[in-house]
């Protein structure tokens, strides 16, 4: 993307009048006209479905495969959003990929707090191993407060004694909803969508009056051994590039621009030399 498009998309989103710290029910009708605007390609065909009585929609694009597929979180603050309105992003990513996609209507905030999204993963994950797929065939992923759902569900599976899948790709995770990454604030001025206010409040609705530090709710201070291989990535820019790791958790890369590959927790990384979380350091393995 050229700097020129960038600042383009930037001026789009400060001047959209989502306003994440809002009215959840006024933001999710704007948040859905948003996403009605951007039309999904010729290509892609969906369907409605259901797995482990979580609803779902299906994904398939024009010559990809059915060997495998991707489970798919949607982002929006566990507040706003649905499956239908991420086909968009979601079916890119099949696209490049070139295989199938599930994404997942997981409920929201503040109508159903925590712990409804990670229960909602966890069931329709084990729908779809019931359907006859093997975790083999798998992979995990989602943007924002979908890439923190993505995390916080292989947690989850990891304690239910369930298979993993392949592979995990986490774009811009929500993965600290305690908000105490020096990016919250040091890049407040940078990312126009994901307001410090904002945040906070989807925080309070998501986990109300429970522990924002529990696994569960903030993955990056989960125990990852066992987890299967993790992409994670996120912009210079993004207000919360640095909730993705801290010391004794996520590993830091050893280098500011490259792709790392950690043995503990064999955890890919791509970020920019001006992210906050290429400088956090961790624990050695």
């Amino acid at each position: 993307m050229s700097q020129q498009q960038r600042d383009a998309v930037d001026q789009l989103l400060r001047d959209a009048p989502l306003d994440l710290g809002g009215d959840v029910a006024e933001q999710r009708v704007i948040f859905e006209e948003m996403m009605a605007a951007i039309p999904v390609p010729a290509d892609v065909t969906t369907s409605s479905g259901s797995l482990g009585g979580v609803p779902v929609v299906n994904v398939e694009v024009a010559g990809a495969g059915h060997a495998s597929v991707i489970f798919y979180a949607h982002g929006g603050a566990y507040a706003i959003g649905t499956a239908a309105s991420s086909v968009g992003l979601a079916s890119d990513l099949a696209r490049r990929a070139g295989t199938r996609l599930v994404t997942v209507d997981y409920r929201l905030a503040p109508e159903h707090p925590h712990p409804a999204a990670i229960e909602d993963a966890v069931a329709a994950y084990r729908g779809l191993l019931d359907s006859a797929v093997a975790a083999s065939t798998i992979a995990i992923a989602g943007e924002s407060a979908g890439a923190g759902l993505a995390a916080a569900t292989l947690v989850a599976l990891k304690h239910a004694g369930l298979p993993q899948p392949t592979a995990a790709v986490l774009m811009s995770p929500w993965a600290d909803l305690t908000l105490s990454g020096e990016s919250i604030t040091g890049k407040a001025a940078l990312d126009p969508a994901l307001t410090p206010e904002g945040l906070r409040r989807r925080a309070v609705d998501y986990v109300t009056a429970g522990d924002r530090t529990a696994e569960l709710v903030s993955p990056i201070f989960a125990d990852l051994t066992g987890l299967p291989p993790l992409l994670i990535q996120a912009g210079p820019d993004h207000g919360r590039s640095s909730s993705t790791t801290r010391p004794g958790s996520l590993p830091a890369p050893p280098g500011p621009t490259s792709p790392s590959r950690s043995k503990s927790h064999r955890a890919s990384r791509t970020c920019s030399k001006d992210s906050p979380r290429c400088s956090t350091k961790a624990t050695p393995p």
